[in-house]
């Protein structure tokens, strides 16, 4: 149930590179989480929400287009500082590519955040989704759903040095 918040400039890439630029995003956040990307109700969770807006770089409208990709997981779906990094990554390549400017220097005109959701604040459906609920809604067991979010967020919090309670 993975979102992301893609903040560009209204004319940075034309629509169809920005419809193929939000495909790869859901592609890479849903395989980040370790789910199957070409799963049509994983898909159908993973949201990516467009906002056209000025960016300002020190004051000012830069001369390039600058980009802001926030990618929101439930705690313990990218846990690791290697998931992280590598999300890093694979995000800011899809919107160098997405952009098509040949800049050797795109990749600094992207900024990642990735965050995590701590658990039990997820809200969907009017309700707390914890990632045991969401990981069920897909996989259909609730045993083994409690089991994976089990390990997922105690390495999360393990890696953050943050006690399970």
């Amino acid at each position: 149930m993975p979102m992301i918040d893609l903040n560009l400039p209204a004319d940075a890439l034309t629509p169809e590179r920005e419809q193929q630029l939000v495909d790869e995003l859901t592609t890479i956040l849903v395989k980040a989480e370790g789910a199957d990307a070409t799963n049509p109700i994983v898909r159908q969770i993973a949201w990516v929400v467009v906002h056209h807006t000025p960016i300002y770089a020190g004051g000012k409208p830069p001369a390039k287009p600058h980009y802001r990709v926030i990618t929101s997981v439930p705690e313990g779906q990218v846990n690791t500082l290697d998931r992280r990094r590598a999300l890093v990554a694979e995000v800011t390549a899809a919107v160098v590519k997405a952009e098509g400017s040949g800049d050797p220097d795109a990749h600094h005109r992207v900024w990642v955040f990735p965050l995590e959701i701590p658990e039990g604040r997820w809200g969907a459906g009017g309700d707390i989704m914890g990632l045991a609920d969401i990981i069920n809604s897909v996989i259909g067991d609730e045993e083994k759903a409690r089991e994976a979010a089990g390990r997922r967020i105690a390495r999360s919090r393990a890696e953050r040095g943050i006690g399970i309670g």
